[in-house]
């Protein structure tokens, strides 16, 4: 979906999809080129999530709850203010979109998605993040792809990260794709 650009600020965007895709490499370099602050929404985990990850045990959505509404909280108050934000967030489900879109109805998404062999690779060369790569197929299976309805779009991670972040940002200038 292509999107309209926003001339008065970059906006917001929850940079999207499963472990290992690339969402803190590429939300990160978009924050930086955007010149808005980047949130890291792994480290807004409570404890007790980070410790069932790391013991390779999946989150449910009671889990997932709290997590998702500090991050909604985040992104409305950058909307409140008026400013541009850039957030990583698995947001695999479509109900969990939808909480974030309540903080911002303007919020937009950036889905990465690629092989599951390219993404496991990645896993396993990872080595400072407590998500096993054990995790990974049952991200995948929770994973609802972002739809057409939604406001943002997909892109394969098989694209260098800089690719990516100029994909990205040709959207935001409503460049065609």
């Amino acid at each position: 979906m292509a999107l309209p650009p926003h001339p008065a600020t970059p906006g917001r965007w929850v940079v999207m999809g499963v472990c290992g895709c690339g969402k803190s490499t590429v939300g990160a370099a978009l924050a930086q080129l955007l010149a808005v602050p980047f949130l890291e929404g792994d480290k807004f985990h409570p404890a007790a999530n980070v410790a069932k990850m790391s013991a390779g045990i999946p989150l449910d959505d009671a889990d997932r709850a709290g997590w998702l509404q500090a991050l909604a909280g985040e992104i409305g108050a950058a909307r409140a203010r008026g400013e541009g934000l850039v957030v990583s967030c698995s947001a695999l489900k479509r109900r969990y979109r939808d909480l974030l879109r309540q903080a911002d109805s303007e919020l937009r998404f950036v889905h990465l998605h690629g092989a599951r062999e390219l993404i496991a690779e990645r896993l396993r060369q990872r080595t400072d993040h407590y998500m096993p790569p054990a995790l990974l197929d049952s991200q995948l299976r929770d994973l609802e792809p972002l739809q057409d309805d939604e406001a943002g779009f997909r892109l394969d991670i098989a694209m260098p990260p800089a690719d990516l972040v100029a994909r990205i940002t040709a959207e935001l200038r409503g460049a065609a794709m």
